[in-house]
């Protein structure tokens, strides 16, 4: 995007912790929010309307403000936390990472069999296996949270505009800039919303405003790079240069795989994207690789060969499957597929 995503920011700026008091959310920067605003109505893959935007430091910290806004402080006992595994493997050490006496990590939602009031978390597209995901506990006194930080278009079809109570982004996930540190929620009831924006003042007295400015001029870029679209290099769509690398990456690994009866990966059935029009299958930001044959500890064969992975029994499934990263550098993923090609080749 070169200079179109600069930013300048004076010395005298961003001294205040407060960036709009009017705001239930006093440290949302008024840029930031735009922008935010004006994404989800391109893409369409949001419904930002009727939702109050609470910033943070990353969807980690949203995360974790998200659990102290839906448990009650006075109950008996801890809320328990599920999601359907293979799990986001960091879900569980957030969980009970401060033993909270409010909230704990319950594990797999397929095998939740208690009464009582839960927080199910429902991440869609999911990390790691990349498959769209729907709640599965599907009791009355369920809390749902829905991190939907991979439903971007350079990842997956936008089907529709999600308009769930709470639901999670990144800027991480969505432009790539993990080193923002920058997250947001979009949250329907103004209480919750609220009890998150207490978490947070609580945990840091707001986020970074530098970081919400830069963000709010990327993602603006971002916005802007289809408001003229023409054939030049210059000027051709964010996402649709996302979508170019990630199905010319998917393409090489499925190659790589496909050479020996050593590995499986998962097949995505195709879709057709509301945004780009175009009909195609899932290309996620990592790929859930498994293990076929007498392969048990897939990461652990993996390392033998120099490929670093997590393992499976991190997302509560079978050893044999791998989590592997399809967002490294050019050079880095050639390398790792030249590398899973020469292992099948060596293979007996």
């Amino acid at each position: 995007m070169g200079e179109k995503s600069t930013i300048v920011i004076s010395g005298h700026q961003s001294i205040s912790y407060f960036s709009d008091v009017r705001n239930l959310c006093w440290f949302l920067e008024p840029e930031f929010a735009n922008s935010v605003v004006r994404l989800h109505k391109l893409v369409g893959n949001a419904i930002t309307e009727d939702h109050h935007i609470v910033v943070g430091t990353g969807s980690t910290q949203l995360f974790q403000a998200v659990l102290y806004a839906l448990s009650p402080p006075n109950a008996s006992e801890p809320m328990n936390v599920v999601s359907a595994a293979p799990f986001y493997s960091s879900y569980p050490l957030l969980t009970d990472y401060l033993k909270s006496a409010l909230y704990k990590w319950a594990g797999d939602a397929y095998e939740f069999s208690k009464d009582g009031p839960y927080i199910e978390l429902v991440t869609s597209p999911n990390n790691p296996d990349g498959f769209t995901r729907e709640p599965v506990v599907r009791r009355t006194k369920g809390l749902l949270v829905h991190d939907l930080a991979y439903y971007w278009p350079q990842y997956t079809p936008i089907s529709f505009p999600a308009d769930h109570d709470i639901m999670l982004f990144t800027v991480s996930k969505s432009t790539g800039h993990a080193g923002i540190r920058l997250g947001w929620a979009l949250v329907k009831d103004r209480e919750i919303a609220k009890k998150m924006i207490n978490f947070i003042e609580l945990n840091t007295i707001g986020v970074s405003r530098d970081s919400q400015l830069r963000a709010a001029k990327i993602l603006q870029a971002v916005s802007e790079s289809y408001d003229h679209v023409d054939n030049s290099k210059e000027t051709e769509p964010f996402f649709e240069y996302g979508y170019n690398i990630m199905a010319k990456r998917w393409k090489q690994l499925r190659a790589a795989v496909n050479k020996s009866k050593l590995f499986s990966l998962p097949d995505f059935p195709p879709g057709t994207c509301t945004f780009t029009g175009r009909t195609f299958e899932s290309q996620p930001a990592f790929a859930w690789l498994k293990c076929e044959g007498e392969i048990e500890d897939c990461e652990s064969f993996l390392r033998r060969h120099k490929i670093w992975t997590r393992g499976g029994k991190y997302f509560g499934v079978s050893s044999k499957y791998v989590r592997i990263s399809t967002l490294s550098r050019d050079e880095t993923f050639d390398l790792f597929t030249e590398r899973l090609s020469a292992m099948v080749l060596e293979s007996p």
